[in-house]
């Protein structure tokens, strides 16, 4: 029996004897859910370092999503280098590590880099790898067909209560709105929930994080192009589901 998806507040919760715990499964069993888990515990860390950054460096086209995912990047090395038994704290011993990649990247972004917004970059990621998936069936129509509800379905992700939106604010219908539409989401989250482990570990970090492809590669120890091939397998599983209910 697949065991219910844990929520990003239970990972700020866990106490320190569970965090060892996932520190020694990561490091000595080789549990790469225990690698995500750990991720996902310290990303408000990296956001907050991210954040700061912004604010103290000239803006010069650069956008906070971009900043973040320097930052998601130096939290990956961290969370490979660090070791446990040495008694440092991770958040001390991973915030040099955040703050190097911050400066890395930010110094090698170019100006049409600068240009091109992240939320372009994300959503030309998103329509690529549904595209391929799109190309290898027979039938033009049907094709295009796929491609547009998996586009649909991507946007409704991204602007439910299940994903963090880029100003902070929530977006959601309110109290007066209908009674379906959080129905809709509420069957949503119960599919995501019982997607294959790396399936739903995309979609909770791709669309709920904001964590670029590139990123969710690293942290999950597949290429970039398998990522690509297993979001757009998710979707699908998403759209077959949600269609089969109505």
């Amino acid at each position: 029996m697949r065991r219910p998806a844990r929520t990003g507040l239970d990972l700020v919760l866990v106490p320190p004897r569970v965090e060892a715990s996932l520190w020694r499964r990561l490091r000595y069993e080789q549990e790469l859910r225990c690698r995500e888990q750990i991720f996902t515990r310290y990303q408000n860390l990296a956001r907050a370092i991210a954040a700061r950054q912004l604010r103290a460096r000239p803006r010069n086209g650069v956008e906070l999503p971009d900043i973040e995912q320097f930052a998601y990047a130096g939290l990956l090395v961290a969370i490979d280098r660090f070791d446990p038994l040495r008694g440092i704290p991770f958040p001390a011993f991973a915030r040099r590590r955040i703050l190097g990649s911050i400066f890395d990247g930010a110094s090698k972004m170019n100006e049409v880099d600068a240009q091109y917004s992240y939320r372009r970059r994300l959503e030309a990621e998103r329509a690529r790898s549904l595209a391929a998936a799109a190309e290898q069936g027979d039938d033009p129509l049907r094709a295009l067909a796929a491609l547009a509800s998996g586009l649909a379905l991507g946007l409704v992700l991204a602007e439910t209560h299940l994903v963090a939106t880029e100003d902070g604010r929530d977006h959601r219908p309110g109290a007066y709105e209908t009674l379906a539409w959080r129905e809709f989401q509420a069957r949503l989250a119960a599919d995501i929930a019982h997607l294959p482990d790396r399936e739903a570990a995309i979609i909770r970090q791709h669309y709920e994080n904001g964590v670029s492809f590139t990123r969710i590669a690293e942290l999950l120890g597949l290429s970039k192009g398998r990522v690509s091939q297993l979001h757009a397998k998710a979707l699908a599983t998403l759209r077959k589901r949600l269609g089969q209910r109505r």
